[in-house]
């Protein structure tokens, strides 16, 4: 992972998960991680990104699909109920989740070696801890991790400042950056270019973007696609919705999505690498995700 990183090569794949809740018992969590790690050894990625939920129903004033409900710190998950996973592990910190002090204790712990910081998801939301500060924290650390940041398409598309964001971020210590799930490639495409053009105006080194893909298979889960803010075109929407089988549709709908961006990310010579996820605990839906990174890892391979 670091090495790809570093070298800013196209196809880095990564796989997205979230720890179990944190109401259940540790027989429970640890029944869960059993499974999680027989379906990742399957798998042949460059890291595990382990998320770190937020509520954000203060975000938008639609109805929550489905209930939040707090899970596991990633950091514990990681380390203690993944441990027999030998694979690099990208744990993120939505920072206002946390005290500082508890924050500043985990970072100078040095125990993850990649991790990824999230904002809060509205100005409203009472932190100790800012994202900026976050970031100052970074540089206190002896042993730091090899920091990675959010990158949100669909916000560059209503602001027209992603890059500049970007490059803020780059500044603060962001080696990569990782976008929230990716249904429509024109917006993606759009700021993949004005991210080059910005980047190349202003003399900054380009950072590898790894796009999010996540199967669909349900009226339900595509309504929390919705809720989460990713932009899902008409079409695209129509398409799941009229198809026999939708989950197999959006298989195929994202594998040509991320073809698409691949092939337009090459063509400019940026980085770009690809972190499928599961946005539902349906078995089937997780299944058809290890189905996808296995795709997408094919593809990968292909282009090479």
């Amino acid at each position: 992972m670091k090495e790809k990183v570093e070298k800013k090569e196209f196809g880095t794949l990564t796989y997205g998960i979230t720890p179990p809740k944190s109401h259940h018992s540790h027989e429970k969590i640890q029944e869960i991680a059993t499974r999680q790690i027989e379906r990742i050894k399957q798998l042949d990625i460059d890291a595990l990104v382990i998320y770190d939920i937020q509520d954000e129903s203060d975000r938008t004033d639609e109805k929550r699909v489905f209930d939040f409900i707090e899970t596991v710190d990633p950091s514990v998950y990681a380390n203690e109920y993944l441990k027999e996973l030998e694979i690099p592990k990208i744990v993120y910190r939505c920072v206002g989740n946390y005290d500082k002090a508890n924050f500043v204790d985990w970072l100078h712990s040095g125990i993850d070696q990649y991790s990824v910081f999230v904002g809060t998801s509205s100005k409203s939301q009472a932190i100790t801890i800012s994202l900026g500060d976050a970031y100052d924290e970074v540089k206190k650390a002896k042993n730091p991790p090899l920091l990675g940041g959010v990158v949100i398409p669909e916000r560059h598309l209503e602001r027209r400042d992603e890059p500049k964001r970007l490059a803020r971020k780059v500044e603060q210590g962001c080696e990569y950056f990782i976008s929230q799930c990716v249904y429509d490639t024109a917006i993606s495409k759009a700021f993949l270019r004005d991210y080059k053009k910005y980047f190349e105006e202003n003399n900054l080194e380009i950072k590898p973007i790894i796009f999010t893909l996540t199967p669909c298979g349900s009226e339900k889960t595509l309504k929390f696609i919705k809720w989460l803010g990713i932009r899902v075109p008409k079409w695209v929407e129509e398409d799941l919705l009229q198809a026999d089988n939708m989950l197999e549709q959006s298989l195929n709908l994202i594998e040509a999505f991320f073809a698409e961006l691949s092939a337009y990310a090459l063509k400019r010579g940026i980085p770009i690498g690809c972190n499928v996820e599961s946005v539902s605990i349906r078995k089937v839906e997780i299944e058809a995700s290890i189905k996808l990174a296995k795709d997408i890892k094919g593809y990968i391979e292909r282009q090479k």
